[in-house]
């Protein structure tokens, strides 16, 4: 197929963009910066200008879309401009454009309403219950994404769940840094369980799902290794990985949740160069379990995590070793 990854310059779209071209797809790119992918045809642009949308889709058979603004923090209007609005250019623009396939790359937050999540399949979206603004957003384009699945235009929504892996600075960059500087703690000890991902088996799950949408799409699925384990022993895993202490300070999860409340309304009157220490949506996903059921994506995607998360760590360390820096 002719392929279209959007957002293909963040590591889980290049990983996405690479396997597809592995498969033997053709890819092409759109990302504001550039991605270099070998073998993959870039385009500079944006998702929020239907004209270059429009040039992306021209010719393709099938769109990945990962595109978003992804932070804990920022104007809810940016939000809604990059992830609802131009989910919307990109799905009318598919449909003029006749493509055929469209896979959206959505997160389990859609469904999180800040409670445990204990053994769940994929919950419906619900951006009234999404914690935060990325959720919200991402939830409502989720909706909108899944509202336009038909016979000509296939649609199945992705939810891969804390993708990490070398080279991440999203997820392991930020704890690295902050257990480097003594600023991560542990809420309730770390005891909630939770589920993550491996990046090599999220871009082989997301390929999958575009390679089976004829018999999936208007589907959500949640991808995880399928692996839970305690908040506490996979920081760990990273810090050890990365050569830095493990966190072992423990913050009770009431206070943390405060204290994210009250971080992120002085956000909004300042913000910060970077990410915000705590917030209330980090608080929640720190101390409550979240882990899914992966029966019926394993079965329908035919699908199984290639890497444990043990293999992952090893990697990861192997991939400090050699003088990474995430």
């Amino acid at each position: 197929m002719r392929v279209l990854v959007t957002g293909a310059s963040g590591l889980l779209g290049r990983s996405v963009a690479t396997e597809l071209l592995r498969r033997g797809d053709e890819v092409r790119t759109l990302q504001r910066r550039p991605a270099g992918i070998d073998g993959a045809q870039e385009l500079a642009g944006t998702i929020t200008d239907p004209a270059t949308v429009a040039r992306a889709l021209a010719g393709v058979d099938a769109v990945v879309h990962l595109a978003a603004k992804v932070s804990l923090a920022g104007d809810p209007a940016e939000f809604d401009t990059v992830n609802v609005g131009g989910t919307r250019h990109l799905v009318e623009g598919a449909r003029r454009a006749a493509v055929g396939r469209f896979v959206f790359v959505s997160s389990p937050s859609v469904a999180h309403a800040g409670s445990s999540l204990v053994g769940v399949d994929a919950e419906p979206a619900d951006p009234g219950a999404a914690r935060g603004e990325y959720a919200r957003t991402k939830a409502a384009a989720e909706l909108l994404a899944l509202g336009a699945d038909s016979a000509e235009l296939r649609v199945v929504a992705v939810r891969p769940h804390l993708v990490w892996g070398p080279g991440d600075t999203q997820l392991v960059g930020r704890i690295v840094e902050r257990s480097r500087v003594g600023r991560l703690p542990l809420l309730d000890h770390g005891t909630a369980l939770i589920d993550t991902l491996y990046i090599d088996n999220a871009a082989t799950g997301i390929a999958q799902a575009l390679a089976r949408i004829d018999a999936v799409h208007g589907n959500a699925y949640v991808l995880t290794n399928g692996e839970p384990r305690p908040v506490a022993e996979l920081l760990a895993g990273i810090c050890r990985a990365a050569g830095v202490p493990a966190p072992t300070r423990s913050v009770p999860a009431g206070v943390a949740l405060a204290a994210g409340s009250l971080i992120e309304r002085a956000w909004r009157l300042r913000p910060g160069a970077d990410e915000p220490p705590m917030t209330r949506f980090l608080a929640e996903q720190l101390s409550t379990a979240h882990w899914f059921d992966q029966r019926r994506v394993r079965r329908d995607l035919e699908w199984t995590p290639e890497v444990s998360l043990d293999d992952g760590f090893a990697r990861l360390a192997a991939w400090y070793a050699a003088g990474a820096r995430s």
